[in-house]
């Protein structure tokens, strides 16, 4: 069958319905199929195979086949992927092409790091302000931007129409943070602070702790030690051969 969208134009289709339900775990590896398929776009690369795609981006190619279903793209037998329409759709889906604009507060050593990333507006993000209640951090220029004062948070957010909010302040003021970027209106949260941040229902947040990940990891390492030390001395491969990232 060949490649399809959700008709030519995005949001348009004929019998199918304009925005995609996807499932939770299929939203959450679109951006490593995204990451592959600029990668193949920068090599110069016009068509990618299932399998070729999946293993750029860690998954099985019956898993991606099926992700890229719920999209309405089925690929060309023979042929496989056009990356630049696949790139297309799913930054789309994404809601990548509207350039999302995006605020950071706390700029600290962490949030100093996210603010000087210039990887964002290559990915369909603009950086458009930084706050900080720290006085002494008020009015440093970071990647072309002027630190702003946490008071100046919901006024700023309206005036530049900000869509996602990053937190990178230490874990004790990360509520009071998600309070007022949700009183200015913003409705989804990136979290980089420990801890479970109280939202209302209509506020989307997603929490990266990288003590949790480092632990993740741990476990995979104290299990890995643990099946060498067994008669035999190697752990078990998967059945079919197929060993995914942790996470995927």
């Amino acid at each position: 069958m060949s490649q399809q969208r959700h008709g030519s134009t995005p949001g348009e289709a004929d019998g199918v319905p304009a925005f995609p339900d996807l499932p939770e775990a299929t939203i959450a590896r679109l951006p490593e199929y995204l990451r592959a398929l600029h990668h193949l776009a920068e090599t110069g690369a016009e068509t990618v195979s299932s399998e070729g795609l999946a293993a750029a981006a860690g998954v099985n190619s019956a898993k991606l086949r099926k992700d890229l279903s719920h999209l309405g793209s089925y690929g060309t037998r023979g042929v496989g992927y056009d990356v630049a329409l696949l790139v297309d759709q799913i930054e789309y889906i994404l809601g990548l092409d509207k350039n999302q604009a995006v605020c950071l507060v706390g700029v600290g050593n962490l949030g100093h790091a996210l603010a000087g990333y210039a990887g964002f507006a290559s990915r369909g993000f603009r950086v458009v302000a930084l706050f900080d209640a720290d006085p002494n951090k008020v009015g440093e220029q970071i990647n072309g931007l002027t630190v702003q004062h946490t008071d100046d948070l919901e006024r700023i957010a309206a005036e530049e129409s900000i869509a996602i909010g990053v937190i990178a302040t230490p874990p004790g003021t990360a509520q009071a943070v998600a309070d007022a970027l949700v009183a200015a209106g913003v409705t989804s949260i990136l979290n980089f602070a420990p801890g479970v941040l109280s939202v209302p229902s209509n506020v989307d947040v997603r929490k990266v702790d990288l003590a949790i990940e480092l632990q993740i990891l741990s476990f995979h390492e104290h299990r890995k030690a643990s099946l060498t030390a067994l008669p035999g001395g190697r752990s078990p491969q998967p059945a079919n051969g197929d060993q995914e990232a942790v996470g995927s």
